[in-house]
């Protein structure tokens, strides 16, 4: 107890260490440019596959997009736990070569067989929970959740400028040269495990006693986990049909969706902020994440309508990334909120394979949608499956 709250008044913030700050900003670092790495493929590989044998098969093309989330959703637990006996350190290394050398078999890959062939390889260096792990060993509890969430704030803003960047790389270089950059950043993760992040103890909190099964007889973290699924499948579903609706409408290639991806992204965060800055200041959590899932809802539901109208999915797509933006932010910050300590580590294991799985089934499932029905069907199926998830995100708010 701090000698604030002895007193009765007011108590003061906790402010970061500098050791903590320093593994903070590092490990989200290294988790920004490793997920840039993975999302650079998404926002334009629908439209530039192709020019790869195999590149008109839409099935094929979700397949490649969210291959690695198959061999992330099996890895991610059993490293995390490896993490435990041999440190964060050594897997996180070991999980970055495989990144990299995943990235170098898309770069020379001919085919999308090859792509998926790579992506899955990247797939196998799962190491989200061993950062989440190392972060949690590096923090305080009392700080924790502020360093969970710029984790959180991390991905989506690598999503944001993969948008902007990948297009640009595409057209300077390729789809083979966007691989070769997406394998140099791997080798940055590298150098940033290596050298930057500072060495910490492994928490003194014994792990013996988490069980898988009380994360699954948790109701809310059911929930959370249900969430991030629905999340990232969304997300990939999206990503197979949206690129073509705007080279179809707007008559953009590859190399120029940036011009659409940049006002899009600087719209949504201009548009979220007001919204982050209520939510954190009111302590308003579970109601912004039923808000913005409805948003979700009514913005995909809306895009299936106007997908004649290229204004209209820019517009749809703006008012999608607001939501995407606060969620992507918010979610894990409630897991390490919600978690019990003696389970924390295990539950945000969880999380992560479960986000993997959606990547993973999103673009599996919308490649065949795409390849077999039209962009509104894609966007229907989204848009029930985020109607669904308001319904067990509701169910999250009862019982808080």
């Amino acid at each position: 107890m701090s000698p604030a709250s002895v007193s009765g008044s007011r108590p003061a913030k906790l402010r970061l260490t500098a050791t903590e700050r320093r593994a903070s900003i590092s490990l989200a670092l290294l988790f920004a440019v490793r997920m840039l790495g993975l999302f650079l493929l998404t926002p334009v590989f629908a439209v530039a596959a192709p020019a790869l044998a195999g590149g008109n098969n839409a099935a094929k093309v979700g397949l490649a997009l969210g291959a690695y989330g198959l061999t992330q959703a099996i890895m991610q637990i059993p490293l995390g736990a490896a993490s435990d006996r041999f440190g964060r350190r050594p897997i996180i290394v070991a999980g970055l070569v495989l990144f990299v050398i995943g990235g170098i078999v898309c770069a020379l890959a001919t085919s999308v067989d090859w792509i998926i062939a790579g992506r899955t390889i990247q797939g196998l260096g799962a190491i989200s929970a061993a950062i989440t792990a190392w972060l949690a060993d590096a923090t305080r509890p009392e700080v924790r959740t502020r360093a969970m969430a710029m984790v959180g704030a991390s991905i989506g803003l690598s999503f944001a400028v993969s948008l902007v960047l990948s297009p640009l790389l595409v057209g300077k270089f390729g789809l083979s040269g966007l691989f070769w950059v997406i394998s140099l950043l791997g080798f940055l993760c590298l150098l940033i495990a290596t050298f930057i992040i500072p060495a910490v103890p492994a928490s003194p909190t014994p792990q013996a006693s988490a069980r898988m099964r009380d994360v699954l007889r948790h109701a809310d973290l059911l929930r959370l986990n249900y969430g991030v699924f629905c999340l990232h499948f969304i997300l990939m579903t999206l990503f197979i049909v949206v690129p073509g609706l705007l080279a179809d409408l707007g008559g953009f290639e590859s190399a120029t969706l940036w011009k659409v991806y940049l006002p899009v992204i600087l719209a949504s965060f201009v548009l979220m902020v007001p919204g982050v800055f209520y939510t954190e200041t009111r302590h308003l959590h579970k109601q912004a994440l039923d808000t913005a899932v409805l948003l979700l809802i009514i913005m995909l539901a809306a895009m299936a309508v106007l997908t004649q109208s290229f204004y209209g999915v820019v517009f749809t797509l703006t008012g999608f990334f607001v939501g995407f933006n606060i969620l992507e932010a918010l979610q894990p910050s409630l897991v390490s909120r919600v978690a019990p300590p003696e389970f924390k580590g295990l539950a945000l294991g969880f999380y992560n394979t479960t986000q993997s799985l959606g990547i993973f089934l999103g673009g599996a499932v919308g490649g065949l949608l795409a390849a077999y029905g039209k962009a509104p069907v894609v966007l229907v199926v989204s848009a029930l499956l985020a109607a669904s998830w308001l319904l067990v995100a509701r169910g999250f708010q009862r019982s808080a």
